[in-house]
């Protein structure tokens, strides 16, 4: 690979140290494939006609990792790429995503990438996504993510996303139906700052009996930039549903937090959390009295709440 900033944002989203990645992988970089590898169970099929994956992981494959980011190493481009995740039956892997945007220029750099997850009886996918924006160029970095999930019976879907600077402006908007006894589990940081927006919107159908939802989200929001956080679960059935929402205000950062609950069923149980707020004078002062200085406290206590 001989471009040294694309090689810069995959080390940041996906952990990539030059090497082959350990597992099956796809990487994309301004739109082309630069890399590609599938194994014995774990099958990446370029979409027929169209930009994006098909990834097929066999029922009972265990242990085994895909790495699938994509990154944008100049301004002036944008894509939109479709990604569709089928687990088979009593799989358990983890799944390494990621994008990062990068402009030197005065042209917009975007991703959105619209992916879907087909969850089989019994398996369990942890997904790991980062996004971030960097370069100094005056054309926004936008990443504004789709996500749709399908969770059949005993499945379990556990999502790590985090947005962790530079994006200008990003729109993340996750769906999805949960079946019997299934479990989806979503924890969202991020931080913005200067004239950054960030918009989630969460929106969950518990259908199955015992099924459960957890959206934890946390977010930091710094200078002039602007959040918003929307989520809606729906229990039409025996089910456990929460929602929480905590974000830090700094400077004259704002945030806005809708969570909304409808229970149709009269066994579901749901429970939203919302708190808004700025950094506590206390833990500032304790951190100093250990050395730090007040910018430095600060940012100790930002980074801590966004990786809890």
């Amino acid at each position: 690979m001989n471009d040294k900033v694309l090689e810069e944002l995959l080390s940041l989203v996906s952990d990539y140290d030059g090497k082959e990645y350990d597992g099956a992988y796809n990487i994309r970089g301004n739109g082309g494939c630069m890399g590609r590898k599938s194994t014995e169970h774990i099958k990446i099929e370029p979409k027929e006609g169209g930009s994006g994956l098909d990834i097929y992981v066999d029922p009972g494959t265990k242990g085994e990792k895909c790495y699938i980011p994509a990154c944008i190493s100049r301004g002036g481009y944008g894509e939109v790429v479709y990604n569709d995740f089928h687990i088979g039956e009593d799989a358990d892997v983890t799944i390494v995503a990621g994008c990062g945007v990068h402009t030197d220029g005065e042209g917009e750099a975007a991703h959105s990438g619209i992916h879907r997850f087909f969850l089989g009886k019994g398996s369990k996918v942890v997904y790991e996504e980062k996004h971030i924006g960097t370069g100094e160029g005056v054309g926004q970095r936008k990443i504004d993510p789709v996500t749709e999930v399908f969770l059949e019976a005993d499945s379990y879907l556990e999502m790590n996303t985090s947005q962790i600077g530079g994006v200008d402006h990003s729109l993340r908007k996750t769906s999805g139906t949960v079946g019997d006894r299934a479990k989806l589990v979503i924890k969202e940081s991020i931080l913005t700052e200067g004239e950054q927006y960030a918009a989630t919107d969460f929106a969950v159908e518990l259908n199955g009996e015992d099924s459960g939802v957890n959206l934890i989200s946390r977010s930091v929001a710094k200078g002039t930039s602007y959040q918003e956080y929307h989520s809606k679960i729906v229990g039409n059935n025996r089910c456990m549903g929460h929602s929480e929402c905590d974000a830090i205000l700094v400077d004259k950062g704002r945030v806005n937090a809708e969570p909304a609950l409808l229970a149709a069923d009269l066994d579901a149980s749901l429970i939203h959390e919302a708190a808004i707020g700025k950094v506590a004078g206390e833990q500032i002062l304790k951190l100093r009295t250990l050395g730090l200085t007040e910018e430095e406290a600060e940012a100790r206590i930002i980074e801590g709440f966004l990786e809890a």
